[in-house]
């Protein structure tokens, strides 16, 4: 089995490693695209380096729906060729390249009016689903049905009888977005890519026109490297702008950011066995499934604040609640409100004022000789972006290269998934788990849950729950910073698992457990951990108080009042 350990010491390697040679391709930004960038290049056998100024996926890819779909609103608005392309790519991750982390998810679609709806809104789920199985990836996932109103109701109980008189049922897939890119990561890795998180590119380095590497801090552990490369790829999302004016240019195109907020609450509290999706005046609305959780989102507003740290208002909070509401028999208060998270999706500027109306196709440009940059596009699109980055870089390489087989590359854990879960209540008896825990284990890792099996023989203690988080395994946490690159109880909590959306406390009463469990790991002192625990808190305690203002400016000002942790 072909695996990849992100611990510190490969860390430190890492950067070592770029700096000593000149690289043939350096991917700045570790979101989906760019460690999707990585894995191309190295897999068409080219030197690649990939650095992240935070964590992997700590911006837009942690904070999506976590829906791998082909967009079946975009087929309302005739983009065959997105909802195409998509629908291709939902079946090779589902089938192919990450069956262990992406998973079909069913979705109910109320209808409202007799006649018409049904014929209008059917046409499209056939249509969908025709396109789907026309790929020939679409094997995976059940066709759509049409239901009474009295069989959508026993379906999803929850719905107020006069808030449908039928339904459909479609499915698509899902997938924790973060833990999918930190696997993007570990997969370059594995191929032989040198990655390296909290590494911020400062400023790129040129002669004359043409850019030839970047000036790369490490944000952990001080120190600057000159990181020389034929090209650079920027792939930093909604930073694109930013990050192009360090070559002084305006760039061939704008990146707009819209902000869209989730909410998260206990599965009891929605009576329902399938997932929703609600239209909306503005877009549309999902409610989804999410282990013992429910996901509800989004909205999608404009946003010119922060960045690193968009905030959800109680504007929001409120908007998401109302449209919930308006089809459960049972309504959602704030009581019942779990987590909140706010995501930018990086939106292609220029064709529209709405930002629900933005392009999600993406576009690729060499705006100067040795940079390319990427922006725009889905989750779901990522392999398609990076290999349309990694062709338009190849361009500028005097050396033949080899065409993208990312089509043909499972990401690690895939190997060896499908025989790992039949053999699940095998492993069990062995491992003195029981087999729910060994299948939560098999739907994160893959099969290298076998290496966080094997920290559980070490020391049997690591088998045991975590005490306020008991969905997520002690060893789960170790595994983090020794295997996945975590380097603050933040990934961690955020990231590596949901704990800070998953539970009523955001992860506080997990936050020492979990520091103490990282420390030897990552060589933390008491003091350390005392810092780590305390900025945690206050985090949470300025993401809490944002959710309470009542607009952007206010929430904005107060999630800035907890700064980021720096290293010691």
């Amino acid at each position: 089995m072909r695996t990849a350990t992100l611990g510190p010491a490969q860390r430190a390697e890492s950067l070592a490693a770029m700096a000593e040679r000149e690289l043939d391709v350096l991917v700045v930004g570790a979101g989906v695209v760019g460690a999707g960038t990585a894995l191309d290049a190295v897999t068409r056998g080219l030197s690649v380096g990939l650095v992240e100024a935070r964590d992997w996926a700590s911006g837009t890819s942690s904070r999506s729906s976590k829906l791998i779909h082909g967009g079946l609103r975009y087929l309302e608005m005739l983009d065959f060729a997105l909802v195409r392309e998509a629908l291709k790519e939902r079946g090779l991750l589902l089938e192919r390249l990450a069956p262990h982390l992406v998973k079909p998810v069913p979705f109910l679609y109320p209808l409202q009016h007799k006649g018409w709806e049904r014929l209008y809104a059917g046409s499209g789920v056939a249509l969908y689903d025709a396109m789907s199985m026309a790929r020939g990836h679409g094997r995976g996932l059940p066709m759509h049905r049409h239901l009474s109103r009295g069989r959508a109701l026993r379906v999803a109980p929850a719905l107020k009888k006069d808030a449908l008189v039928g339904a459909l049922q479609y499915y698509d897939a899902q997938v924790d977005d973060a833990r999918f890119v930190a696997t993007l990561v570990r997969t370059a890795a594995a191929y032989g890519a040198q990655v390296a998180n909290h590494a911020r590119v400062t400023s790129f380095l040129r002669e004359g026109e043409r850019v030839v590497g970047a000036r790369v801090q490490d944000v952990e552990a001080g120190g600057e490297y000159e990181v020389r490369a034929k090209q650079v790829v920027n792939a930093s999302g909604v930073w694109t702008d930013d990050t192009q004016s360090m070559v002084g240019e305006r760039g061939q195109f704008h990146v707009r950011a819209s902000k869209g907020i989730h909410l998260v609450v206990p599965k009891d509290r929605i009576h329902s066995s399938t997932g929703l999706i609600l239209r909306t005046e503005k877009s549309v609305l999902f409610v989804i499934p999410w282990g013992r959780h429910w996901i509800i989102g989004t909205t999608d507003t404009d946003w010119d604040l922060d960045k690193a740290h968009p905030a959800a208002s109680s504007a929001d909070i409120d908007y998401l609640l109302e449209h919930v509401n308006a089809v459960l028999s049972v309504p959602l208060t704030r009581d019942d409100v779990e987590g909140v998270y706010a995501g930018l999706r990086p939106l292609l500027a220029g064709e529209s004022d709405a930002t629900s109306k933005l392009s999600r196709e993406h576009t690729v440009a060499h705006p100067v000789p040795g940079l390319v940059v990427v922006a725009g596009g889905k989750y779901t699109t990522y392999r398609v972006m990076a290999k349309d980055a990694v062709d338009e870089a190849v361009h500028g390489l005097d050396l033949r290269v080899a065409d993208s087989v990312t089509e043909e590359t499972p990401l690690l854990g895939a190997e060896g998934y499908h025989a790992l879960w039949n053999a699940r209540a095998r492993i069990a008896a062995r491992t003195g788990l029981h087999v729910v825990r060994v299948e939560h284990l098999l739907n994160r890792y893959g099969a290298m849950a076998e290496e966080v099996l094997q920290l559980i023989a070490d020391d049997t203690s690591l088998g045991a729950p975590l005490q306020a988080a008991d969905d997520y395994l002690r060893a789960e946490v170790v595994y983090a910073a020794s295997h996945e690159g975590a380097r603050h109880l933040d990934d961690v909590l955020t990231r590596r698992t949901r704990i800070s959306i998953e539970t009523f406390d955001r992860g506080t009463r997990s936050a020492r457990e979990a520091a103490e469990l990282m420390a030897p790991v990552l060589g933390w002192d008491k003091n350390q951990i005392e810092r780590e625990v305390q900025h945690y808190e206050k985090r949470v305690e300025a993401e809490r108080e944002s959710q309470r203002q009542p607009d952007d400016l206010t929430a904005d000002a107060a999630r800035l009042g907890a700064p980021d942790i720096a290293a010691r």
